[in-house]
């Protein structure tokens, strides 16, 4: 919800008056308004049970329609919901998302209505109050939900509900049809009657053509027409879409955004005749701005002399500035400060980056802009770009809208040659990116003006997981011992930034935790420590105790998982088909090393054997024993060396992983010559 590049379309406002009640008659005329009578439900509809199309379904979307009517700034939602299964009667719950900003426009909700349907035709109407929650307070915007419930849901019944969205006049939001959902929709209806006059963004262009992305199954199609001018009213252009059987969303492990996929129609108000104008000239400004808060002033520039040496190397020089940046408070991970609390302080408004430095805190994007300008201070060519996060999306190009970036990063040119820098996400390493900024689109300041980006990737090597166990078993097959955990790159920066969600107990139990779910059920696990937790350019360590039974004994033999940190590992690809891509979030190692010491009278019958398995170039997976007296140590390494596997290559990735995990569970097998005895029952 960072809101860049949003532009707010400000009408006349001389015309204002006069274009509300032409808009006001017109609405009255419309024969899109919804009526207020309810829809009455078909007997198919009352007795249905299933929805062939998707087996187990737990609901589906019997009709769903959106009205969106510029003129009276008004967005409109009207849903009929057929519960089919327990499951489904969550769907009674109800919450309506919107957001409210400090500045600018801010919406409400209001005419919030339902009723439920019981499959005998009886009708409970929704009697209650909405209520309203904070789901997201950042940047000075809050994301809300108004919340309800609708009444006595059973198996079978229908849910309707209705409700408006309103929002400031002197804005306009044009609509986004998002079609596909995570149910099955037999028919769903939009509307949009954009406004009947010319705007003017905030630098004072006119804006009088309305574009649109569509992806849209084969067999629909988006209508517009054109009512005629008369008396009371200008003409009033009406776009409308009717579709119907949509399926929902694909839905699996390892997915793609899906939400940048997904059956939908984006609309925009646009100035601008061709997608590289758009790009040229909205880039054009918005490098303009960013350069008006970078700067950098002389403030910054004399920080920036006290930070660094004129000996220094441009790498020696940017590291010093980059652990500056990290060592400010990054609100986006802590909180906001509000106005009043700056005032207090003596701290004025932020207009430019010399402002975050003097409060020696920002959010991501103001440390990552501030960043910039102490490089450029320091005599580098330092520019910023602005990317989609991945982890939600995907940058698409012929969507005319700066509203599809999330976030900023930081280029500076050292020795020749672009790096990248993120110092915005708190703790990632010098000279790298946090995972969801890695491999994605944007727009990139440059000397003459702005310019396309894709940031570059890492490679498996730098995202490690160490796994090591080093375990003493007794006669019973209950071993104590200690394991170290070691986190590399993306995986400990997801760790670090877990431990600013909450405080040091919390982080604890999350981390034992997630070794409680690796190990044989019933293990005790304790955490010993937590080194470097926020030294951001060394791994993170976690070291802990365990003890526990891990053997099962049959006769005289001892049966012991080879790898005790796969002993709870599930299926990685279920579906024999797959529709969509596989998609990993970055590349990675895993390696694993587990020590056994095993006490007298003990032998090693078996363990598993050396194994290599790979998938092309692309996915590798070795595993290996090694003996010694009184002990064996069994060894496991996986890399994956990419993140996107077409759906021509699943059946082969989906049989590399299948022979891994088959192979992960394979036994140490050890006998003595006397039947192993029954660990001691638990205190």
């Amino acid at each position: 919800m960072h809101g860049k590049g949003t532009t707010s379309m400000n009408n006349a406002p001389s015309r204002r008056l006069s274009t509300l009640l032409l808009a006001l008659l017109f609405a009255l005329a419309s024969p899109f308004v919804r009526a207020d009578q309810w829809t009455a439900p078909t007997p198919e509809e009352l007795s249905m049970t299933s929805q062939p199309q998707v087996p187990g379904a737990a609901a589906v979307y019997l009709f769903y329609e959106e009205t969106s009517v510029d003129n009276l700034h008004t967005f409109s939602v009207y849903a009929r919901v057929k519960v089919l299964t327990e499951a489904g009667k969550d769907r009674a719950n109800v919450e309506i998302h919107y957001a409210r900003w400090r500045e600018g426009a801010h919406f409400t909700v209001d005419g919030v209505e339902g009723r439920t349907i019981h499959s005998d035709g009886a009708i409970v109407p929704f009697t209650g109050k909405p209520y309203e929650k904070l789901l997201e307070k950042n940047q000075g915007v809050k994301v809300m939900a108004k919340v309800f419930t609708l009444p006595d849901v059973q198996v079978g019944s229908i849910l309707e509900y209705r409700y408006n969205i309103r929002y400031d006049d002197d804005y306009y939001v044009s609509p986004k049809w998002y079609i596909q959902t995570d149910l099955y929709t037999r028919k769903a209806h939009y509307v949009w009657k954009p406004a009947t006059h010319d705007m003017v963004n905030k630098r004072g262009d006119l804006i009088n053509t309305i574009a649109w992305f569509p992806i849209l199954p084969a067999d629909a199609k988006l209508q517009r027409t054109e009512l005629p001018p008369n008396n009371f009213n200008p003409p009033q252009q009406i776009y409308e879409l009717n579709v119907h059987d949509i399926p929902p969303a694909p839905h699996d492990v390892y997915m793609p955004p899906i939400t940048s996929l997904t059956f939908r129609v984006l609309f925009y108000y646009t100035n601008y005749r061709t997608g590289n104008e758009f790009w040229t000239k909205e880039g054009k400004y918005w490098s303009k701005d960013r350069d008006k808060f970078i700067g950098p002033d002389h403030g910054v520039t004399a920080a920036v002399q006290q930070i660094v040496a004129p000996s220094d190397t441009p790498d020696q020089k940017l590291r010093k500035i980059y652990a500056a940046i990290m060592q400010m408070e990054n609100t986006s991970y802590t909180r906001e400060h509000s106005v009043q609390e700056d005032k207090a302080s003596g701290l004025r408004e932020v207009h430019n980056a010399e402002d975050i430095l003097e409060r020696k805190r920002g959010n991501d994007d103001q440390l990552t802009e501030l960043f910039v300008a102490m490089a450029r201070a320091a005599g580098m060519k330092a520019y910023v770009a602005v990317v989609t996060n991945r982890d939600q999306n995907l940058f698409v190009k012929n969507f005319l809208s700066f509203g599809q970036f999330d976030d900023y990063v930081a280029i500076v040119n050292v020795n020749g040659k672009d790096e990248y820098f993120d110092p915005g996400s708190r703790y990632c390493p010098y000279g790298h990116l946090e995972w969801k900024h890695t491999g994605v689109g944007g727009i990139r300041q440059t000397d003459g003006g702005t310019d396309f980006v894709e940031t570059p990737g890492d490679p498996y090597t730098y995202s490690r997981t160490q796994r090591i166990g080093d375990l003493m078993m007794d006669e019973h097959g209950v071993v104590t011992g200690g394991i170290k955990m070691t986190y590399f790159g993306a995986p400990a920066l997801a760790w670090r930034h877990q431990s600013l969600t909450g405080d040091s107990t919390s982080l604890e139990h999350d981390l034992r935790t997630s070794v409680e779910n690796l190990l044989p059920q019933g293990m005790d696990v304790k955490l010993v420590s937590i080194d470097h937790l926020a030294d951001y350019e060394q791994p993170l360590s976690v070291n802990f105790t365990v003890k526990g039974a891990i053997g099962q004994a049959t006769g005289k033999r001892l049966f012991l998982p080879a790898d005790i940190f796969e002993s709870n590992a599930k299926q990685m690809l279920t579906s024999e088909k797959r529709d969509i891509a596989v998609y990993f979030h970055y590349p990675y190692m895993m390696q694993d090393a587990v020590r056994i010491k095993y006490p007298a009278g003990f032998t090693i019958e078996s363990s598993p054997a050396e194994d290599k398995v790979r998938f092309k170039d692309l996915v590798a997976y070795t595993v290996s024993s090694a003996l010694a007296p009184g002990s064996i140590t069994f060894r496991r390494n996986y890399s994956l060396g990419a993140i996107i596997f077409l759906t021509a290559e699943y059946p082969e990735l989906r049989d590399f992983f299948s022979k891994m995990e088959t192979k992960d569970q394979e036994n140490i097998v050890l006998t003595t010559t006397a039947a192993p005895k029954s660990a001691p029952a638990a205190n």
